[in-house]
């Protein structure tokens, strides 16, 4: 399966049939439609705005790959790149996105593109952003050399990829290795085959400085997610008695404080 060459298909397919966060928009106007999932995705990640630095886009060619539904696109907008360029693998998303900034009167030049094989010539962007998306592309090393080469010296690259000793990795193998009397799995089998879109990745620490070794400087941080601490719309795919039980009785508290090791995210800021 790791080596279905129409895996990246597949992948698309997934994410068209539903952006990520879309699950958060309601409301019966386009702009209250867009506004609630902002809202809603920025309250259950509070610290993407202080990892992002959205301000420092400032005067900047900005490249954001994976826009999603926009929300954090327009975020870069709204601090006065001097060009900005958003890139998805799929054509909702882009919609999505272009719906959003004609409400909002911001500019954009958006296309769908493969993350793989960034249509831009070498040193063409001073910033490149992109959160959660990298760890679904097939070969994501291939997409982190893009990035690099896309980016001009002294440039920075922000990312987040999944990070593999995660809370969200281990519930899923209780589900799908112990609770199927499957206890040898590796979690690097569970995350491709449970996690949001087919193929998805992990990586460890070590793993991932190897991916961005030839940055110049490369700065890691593991964050909690939703899905580690159980809140929002976390685990949707996986609904069951169990799950509806955990969300709650999960300790939050106690898991912040023992297992501050043990996020989803890997917040990752590379200068080239």
């Amino acid at each position: 399966m790791q080596n279905d060459p129409t895996l990246k298909e597949k992948v698309k397919e997934f994410w068209n049939e539903r952006s990520c966060g879309e699950i958060y928009a309601t409301g019966q106007s386009e702009r209250v439609y867009y506004e609630s999932q902002s809202k809603a995705i920025y309250e259950l990640t509070p610290y993407l705005v202080d990892f992002a630095k959205f301000n420092e886009g400032k005067d900047k060619d900005v490249l954001e790959i994976g826009t999603g539904m926009g929300a954090d696109h327009a975020e870069w907008a709204k601090s006065e790149p001097k060009s900005l360029t958003g890139i998805d693998l799929t054509p909702r998303a882009i919609e999505h996105t272009k719906k959003r900034f004609e409400l909002l009167g911001l500019n954009s030049d958006l296309k769908t593109a493969d993350a793989e094989q960034l249509p831009f010539e070498n040193e063409s962007f001073d910033l490149v952003y992109s959160f959660g998306v990298l760890h679904h592309s097939p070969n994501t090393p291939q997409a982190v050399d893009e990035v690099f080469r896309v980016l001009r010296p002294g440039g920075v690259t922000k990312i987040m990829i999944y990070h593999k000793c995660s809370l969200t990795g281990y519930m899923l193998w209780m589900r799908y290795g112990l609770f199927t009397a499957r206890p040898f799995r590796s979690l690097n089998d569970i995350y491709f085959n449970h996690l949001e879109s087919l193929g998805t990745k992990c990586y460890t620490i070590s793993a991932t400085k190897e991916m961005f070794s030839q940055f110049d400087q490369v700065d890691i941080k593991i964050q909690f997610s939703q899905g580690d601490l159980l809140e929002g719309a976390a685990g949707q795919r996986h609904r069951g008695i169990l799950l509806s039980a955990a969300r709650i009785l999960w300790p939050r508290w106690i898991i912040k404080k023992i297992f501050k090791n043990h996020g989803l995210f890997l917040l990752i800021e590379a200068h080239k």
